[in-house]
């Protein structure tokens, strides 16, 4: 017989069925309008004074895009002719000469994704070739900023080699890129040298450091996910490329290789040239057979510089068997800070070029940069309204890359004082540096909101513990040959 139960029968008691329901719902007014008024269209250079006669060939070859990137002022004057007005052009000068942390380098194919009929509030301009008036006067560096700001350096198991997380490290191959980005947060080693900023130089010849790298990962077998990055490593020739990705596929702990570019977009000619495509396509082939997942991680900033070269490039990969094209942006003010703007570039990326978006990142401390910087507050509110458009698997994170912590979703945080801007966070692991520290699982480690978004007692707060002398200011005004820090700068501030 079969056993007894009190579960109540599902239908109900008279057994009738469930009445006839009608379909209510419709397509509604949302805040945010989709499909997308913008055309996935390749710009038309020719409307450029500088690239008024370049031809389709031309535009489409790597080689005449890194002849021509700009370089100064004086290019970029050449490239944009009068759309680039005095004014405009005696603002980006001034920050050259007295905020840059970085050096101009700016492809044609990114100059194209501008719009050349108001380069003052374009986008692009605003982050590649920033200007003096759109830093911040009285906070243009946070007073805890650090060239280093992650700190990556001192977590270097080998130069170049940053061990920061469990399984999972970053391989800086180089210290150049085919674009040097305002906000970068290895200003600290990336590209030439500034008014400002002298930057650190890798000591070990390349080889050698390749060769330690490969050597550290092969005696640490908890390593399984490596980061080939830099710079970027569309700078690194595909055979070199292809050589040290080769030997990391050899190794039997590494079971996830990631290539980041920001190259993709910012120079796609360079991965569709013939050897370039065949050295990747070897790579995927080989990551197959060894079953190690391979992708790539790209940076995109802003809808309009997702065109269908990107698209074409981004279809060899993933025709190659590439696992994903994935998309690391950056929230900057001024750039892409709205609801609008990010899912507008998420969809973008998704719909045309085959892109995942990923992750958004809060910029992080560097100097110079909190004009661009947004509050954990503010990240919040963004994630809060980008949920329910994307598909759940397309929906990016916005994250803080929090210093000796690392990636934290920006709802995890522990507490949060916004008045003072500082918020606390905890980790559950320990770095090469912590592994004597009995604390570090316990610590709460604080992170600094823009002071310029605080209320004014918050701001007087800040004002006054400076003027006190009471800020520890940390790795701010040491550089990489200054030592390191072995706990993270701190205010005196206890969380509301």
């Amino acid at each position: 017989m079969p056993a007894q139960t009190d579960t109540p029968p599902i239908e109900p008691r008279d057994g009738r069925r469930p009445a006839h329901r009608e379909a209510r719902a419709h397509a509604a007014e949302q805040p945010f309008r989709y499909p997308l008024r913008r055309e996935y269209v390749e710009p038309d250079w020719t409307r450029l004074p500088g690239y008024r006669d370049v031809t389709r060939e031309q535009w489409e070859s790597a080689q005449w895009q890194r002849a021509h990137t700009v370089k100064n002022l004086r290019e970029l004057e050449e490239a944009l002719g009068h759309f680039l007005e005095d004014g405009l052009l005696e603002d980006i000068a001034r920050d050259q000469a007295e905020r840059a942390t970085m050096s101009m380098l700016i492809p044609p194919q990114m100059v194209n994704t501008m719009q050349e009929g108001d380069l003052r509030a374009d986008r692009v301009r605003r982050y590649m070739a920033p200007a003096l008036s759109e830093r911040l006067s009285e906070w243009p560096s946070h007073p805890l900023a650090a060239r280093d700001s992650l700190h990556e350096a001192d977590m270097w198991a080998v130069e170049g080699l940053t061990h920061r997380y469990p399984t999972k490290v970053l391989a800086e191959l180089i210290s150049t890129c085919p674009q040097y980005c305002g906000h970068c947060t290895r200003m600290d080693l990336v590209g030439n040298d500034t008014a400002q900023v002298l930057k650190y130089r890798f000591e070990e010849k390349q080889q050698q450091r390749w060769e330690n790298m490969l050597d550290y990962l092969r005696r640490t077998p908890s390593v399984r996910d490596v980061v080939v990055s830099g710079g970027d490593m569309a700078n690194v020739p595909i055979k070199r490329l292809e050589a040290f990705v080769s030997d990391l596929l050899d190794i039997e702990n590494v079971r996830d290789v990631r290539l980041a570019t920001k190259g993709l977009m910012g120079i796609p000619q360079h991965f569709l040239q013939d050897d370039v495509l065949a050295g990747l396509e070897r790579l995927a082939r080989k990551a197959r057979e060894r079953d190690v997942d391979i992708a790539f991680h790209t940076h995109v900033n802003c809808a309009q510089q997702v065109t269908p070269l990107v698209g074409r490039a981004v279809r060899h990969l993933l025709d190659m068997g590439y696992r994903d094209v994935r998309n690391q942006g950056v929230l900057l003010r001024g750039v892409n800070t709205t609801r609008e703007d990010l899912l507008e570039l998420c969809f973008m990326l998704l719909d045309h070029a085959g892109v995942m978006p990923y992750y958004f990142y809060m910029c992080d401390m560097i100097p110079s940069s909190e004009h661009w910087r947004t509050s954990v507050a503010e990240a919040q509110d963004l994630q809060h309204a980008i949920m329910g458009y994307l598909p759940g698997f397309a929906t990016p994170r916005v994250v803080c890359d929090v210093p000796f912590v690392g990636k934290r979703w920006v709802h995890q945080v522990d507490a949060y004082d916004r008045v003072r801007g500082v918020s606390y966070w905890t980790k559950n692991y320990r770095t090469g540096i912590e592994f004597d520290d009995a604390d570090a699982l316990s610590r709460r480690f604080p992170y600094y909101d823009p002071i310029h978004t605080l209320p004014e007692d918050g701001r007087a707060w800040w004002r006054e513990r400076i003027a006190r002398g009471e800020v520890e200011w940390g790795m701010g005004g040491e550089d990489r040959a200054g030592g390191s820090a072995a706990s993270p700068p701190v205010v005196t501030s206890s969380p509301s």
